[in-house]
C-alpha cells in the first residue's frame, strides 16, 4: 500500500480557488471585456465596482499567488485573474519580457481549414500517425501539402524545444513586477 496519497492531496482536497464561488463577478461580461474611456459612466462605475469585488475576492484566495504567475506567465486569460485585470497583466509581460501566445480555440475545437494550421498540432499528428503520407495528414489538418512540409521543415531546422526555451521569470520577479503595476504591495504581501 503506497502511503504518497497520505502526503499528496487529491483534487478533492485541494483548495478550491476562491472566484469559483462568485461568477456572477468573475464572468460578468464587463469583467471579461473592460469598458472603454467613450463607455456610458454607469458602465465604467458597474466595472470599477466589479473589479473591487474581485480584488478583495482574490486577496483572501490561497492560490492567489500560482494564478497570478500561469495567468502572466503561462496563459493569456481574459478578465480579472491572479489579483490583477487582462491590462495589468500585460503591462507586468512587458515589464518581465514575457511572451504569451494566445489559446487558438480553433484549433483546440479541432476546426479545420481556411486559417491558421497550429505548427504543434502538424507536430502531434506527425508523431501520432508516423506511417501515414504527408497528404493525408494535410487532409486531417485541412491544409495543403506544402503547409505540412514547411511546419515539418520548420522542426528540422529550429526544434520547438530550442525555439521556447527562454527563460521564464522567477515567482518574485513577477510579483514585484505585479506590485508596481497595481502601485501596492497586495499582491506581494500574498505571497508571506
Amino acid at each position: 500500500m503506497s502511503t504518497s496519497s497520505a502526503t499528496t492531496p487529491t483534487r478533492a482536497q485541494q483548495p478550491l480557488p476562491t472566484c469559483t464561488r462568485l461568477p456572477q463577478v468573475f464572468q460578468h461580461p464587463l469583467v471579461e471585456e473592460p469598458p472603454t474611456s467613450a463607455a456610458r459612466s454607469s458602465d465604467r462605475r458597474e466595472y470599477a465596482g466589479l473589479v473591487a469585488t474581485a480584488a478583495a475576492t482574490c486577496q483572501t484566495c490561497p492560490l492567489v499567488v500560482s494564478c497570478l504567475y500561469r495567468a502572466v506567465v503561462e496563459h493569456d486569460v481574459v478578465g480579472f485573474a491572479g489579483g490583477t485585470t487582462a491590462r495589468q497583466r500585460e503591462d507586468i509581460r512587458r515589464r518581465l519580457g514575457v511572451t504569451v501566445r494566445p489559446e487558438d480555440f480553433d484549433t483546440l475545437a479541432g476546426v479545420v481549414g481556411g486559417g491558421h494550421v497550429d505548427h504543434d498540432e502538424v507536430l502531434r499528428l506527425r508523431a501520432a500517425h508516423p506511417d501515414e503520407s504527408l497528404e493525408v495528414l494535410a487532409g486531417r489538418l485541412g491544409c495543403s501539402l506544402s503547409t505540412v512540409k514547411r511546419h515539418l521543415r520548420r522542426e528540422r531546422v529550429t526544434p520547438s524545444a530550442a525555439r521556447d526555451s527562454a527563460p521564464r521569470p522567477r515567482l518574485a520577479q513577477v510579483l514585484a513586477a505585479a506590485a508596481e503595476v497595481a502601485g501596492s504591495n497586495r499582491t506581494a504581501s500574498c505571497a508571506a
